[in-house]
């Protein structure tokens, strides 16, 4: 009779280990799905454009010449072109590419997008001087802004705007590396362990 007490009470206290352990398992798994699903919500969050502005005001001389009659004569144009351009520098963070590895507790960034330049020139021309035999036409035009964009583009990418566009894209992908921080993850880029904004400022290096 003892005996099957004593069996009955080790059943009991065995199925009542058994329910404590399937629930204890069951938080464990909640938790790192709710764990996962606030990372993912974050870096959609965060997948924003960032953008640094500039604008820029130059000046060109566009000449153009001509020659004819066995070059004899030259038909020559050529205007003052004053050049007001916006330029901004973006990165489409909606393009970050990463990997959650519930198992190990990891995400893994495994591409962050380039930046994008885009400049908007405004042109205005000035003392336009032009010859019946080389009149200025809408080829010209295209020539110009073509050689005004480019001019800009050197300059631009000389200036400390792209530095600032990368400051900003650090400070975005920062947070995602505070909240797994917080959560008790692990962040990576590739192979590379992130452990501070440092580590992000020398992978853009």
């Amino acid at each position: 009779m003892n005996r099957n007490i004593l069996y009955g009470v080790f059943v009991a206290i065995l199925i009542v280990l058994s329910f404590r352990y399937c629930e204890f398992k069951d938080d464990d798994y909640q938790r790192l799905e709710e764990h996962s699903a606030l990372i993912e919500k974050t870096i959609k969050n965060v997948g924003k454009l960032v953008v640094t502005e500039g604008e820029y005001a130059e000046v060109f001389t566009y000449e153009d010449s001509k020659d004819f009659y066995l070059d004899i004569l030259t038909a020559t144009k050529k205007a003052l072109v004053v050049a007001n351009a916006k330029a901004t520098i973006s990165y489409d963070l909606s393009k970050v590419e990463t990997q959650i590895d519930e198992a190990t507790q990891t995400v893994y960034i495994t591409h962050i997008p380039k930046p994008e330049l885009t400049i908007n020139p405004n042109l205005e021309y000035y003392d336009i001087q032009q010859d019946l035999f080389n009149p200025f036409e809408a080829e010209d035009y295209n020539v110009i802004k073509s050689r005004v964009t480019n001019t800009l583009r050197e300059k631009i990418e000389a200036s400390s705007l792209y530095t600032n566009a990368e400051n900003r894209l650090i400070t975005e992908l920062h947070k995602i590396y505070i909240l797994t921080n917080s959560l008790g993850w692990t962040l990576q880029y590739e192979t590379t362990p992130i452990t501070g904004i440092s580590d992000f400022e020398e992978l853009l290096d």
